[in-house]
C-alpha cells in the first residue's frame, strides 16, 4: 500500500514543479488538467506525510522509554501517536479506493410523484425544496429544466440541473423511492396517509461522454401550456426530443426561446442516455445496484419521512433522525455523509475480500 503512495508522492512533486513552469501556466487547458490531477492527489499525499511524521515521532518516543525521567511522558505520547496512526491508516485506505469518475460532475435531478395522488405531488414539491435549500447551503446553482405542476400544488414531475463542486459525490445516494407518512390537509378524519416519490440523481453528461447522431433524433415543436404569462400559446417555443434508438423522450417548455428549450432538452437527453449506459455497466459488475431508482411503489423505499413523529429513517443504513423540520429545510449533510461513509466501508470490505 505504501509503495503505491510513494509513487503518488513523486508524481505530486512533479506536478508542483510543472504548475510553476511559465510555459505550463500560459497553456490554460494543460494547466487546468494538471491542476485537477494535483488536487486529486493533495489529500492523499498530505495524509501520507502526516503518517510518516507520526512514524518518526513513534521511533523517537520508543527511545525515551529507557530514560526513567521521561518514561511516563513517553508512554502517554506513544498512546496518542498510536491512536493517530490507526486513524490515518484508515483514512489512507479510503483515499486509495478507486475514485468514481462522476464525483466531480454536476447532476440532473429528477423527482416524480408516485403512489398517493395529490399528496405525492405535494411531497415531490417538498423534496425539490429540500434539495434546493441543500444546494444553497453548498453554494450550488439550481436551474429548473422542466416541470409538470399538480392542480393542488407540488409537482407531478420536476427536472433540474444542479451545478457546483462535488455535487454528484454528495447527492448520488439520494436516488431511489422516498416514502412520506403524514396527515394530508384535506383529510377530515386526521388519518395518516402514505405516499411515495422517486428521485433520480444522474451525473450530467458532457459532450465527450455521449455522442448522438442527429439522424437518430425526432424533434417536435409546439406551443407552451400552463403558467408563463402573455407569451404562452402564442409561439411554438416548447420542444420535445425523441431519441429513436432508445425511445427516450424529453420535453422542455420552461423558456420562451425555442433555442434555449432545445438546449435544455438535449442536456437532459444526453444525461439520461449516459445514465442508462452506466447503470447497465454497473449491473454487469455487481448484481445488487442498491441505489437504483424504483417504480414509485411504496414497498421499494430507501427512506421514510414520518411527519407525526418528526422522524426520518434511511432503511439502507438504519439511520434514524428525529429532526424532520430541519431535514426538510435542507439540513441533510449528516445523511449524505453517513451514506458516503457506509458505501466507502462496503467498498473497503469488498476490496479486502478480493485480495
Amino acid at each position: 500500500m505504501f509503495d503505491k503512495i510513494e509513487d503518488f508522492e513523486i508524481r505530486y512533486q512533479e506536478l508542483e514543479a510543472m504548475l510553476s513552469d511559465p510555459a505550463v501556466i500560459s497553456n490554460q487547458p494543460e494547466f487546468r488538467k494538471l491542476s485537477r490531477e494535483h488536487a486529486d492527489l493533495d489529500e492523499l499525499v498530505n495524509a501520507y506525510r502526516r503518517y510518516k511524521k507520526i512514524i518518526t515521532e513513534l521511533d523517537e518516543n520508543q527511545e525515551l522509554l529507557s530514560d526513567a525521567d521521561m518514561k511516563e511522558m513517553a508512554e502517554e505520547e506513544l498512546e496518542r501517536l498510536e491512536s493517530e496512526k490507526e486513524e490515518l491508516e484508515a483514512e489512507i485506505k479510503i483515499l486509495l479506493l478507486p475514485k468514481d469518475p462522476n464525483d466531480s460532475k454536476n447532476v440532473i435531478l429528477e423527482i416524480r410523484a408516485g403512489t398517493g395522488g395529490d399528496e405525492s405531488a405535494l411531497f415531490a414539491g417538498d423534496l425539490f425544496r429540500m434539495y434546493s435549500r441543500f444546494a444553497e447551503k453548498n453554494r450550488w446553482k439550481v436551474e429548473m429544466l422542466s416541470c409538470s405542476e399538480s392542480e393542488r400544488g407540488g409537482f407531478k414531475e420536476v427536472i433540474a440541473a444542479i451545478e457546483g463542486q462535488d455535487v454528484f459525490a454528495k447527492l448520488k445516494f439520494e436516488s431511489g423511492t422516498h416514502r412520506v407518512q403524514r396527515v394530508p390537509e384535506t383529510e377530515a378524519q386526521g388519518r395518516i396517509h402514505t405516499s411515495a416519490c422517486t428521485v433520480a440523481i444522474m451525473a450530467e453528461a458532457e459532450d465527450l461522454d455521449v455522442e448522438i447522431n442527429p439522424a437518430d433524433l425526432k424533434i417536435d415543436v409546439y406551443r407552451s401550456s400552463g403558467a408563463g404569462g402573455q407569451h404562452v400559446n402564442t409561439t411554438d417555443s416548447a420542444v420535445r426530443i425523441t431519441h429513436l434508438p432508445t425511445g427516450t423522450i424529453v420535453a422542455c417548455q420552461e423558456e420562451r426561446s425555442q433555442i434555449k428549450n432545445r438546449a435544455k432538452a438535449m442536456k437532459v437527453l444526453k444525461t439520461r442516455i449516459l445514465d442508462s449506459i452506466q447503470q447497465e455497466q454497473a449491473s454487469k459488475m455487481a448484481a445488487d445496484r442498491k441505489q437504483q431508482v424504483g417504480s414509485g411503489d411504496r414497498s421499494e423505499r430507501i427512506r421514510t419521512y414520518n411527519f407525526p413523529q418528526g422522524r426520518m429513517t434511511d432503511h439502507r443504513i438504519g439511520l434514524t433522525l428525529y429532526r424532520l423540520d430541519a431535514i426538510m429545510a435542507g439540513d441533510i449533510e449528516e445523511i449524505t455523509d453517513a451514506l458516503r461513509t457506509h458505501y466507502q466501508m462496503e467498498a473497503l470490505k469488498a476490496q479486502s475480500e478480493g485480495t
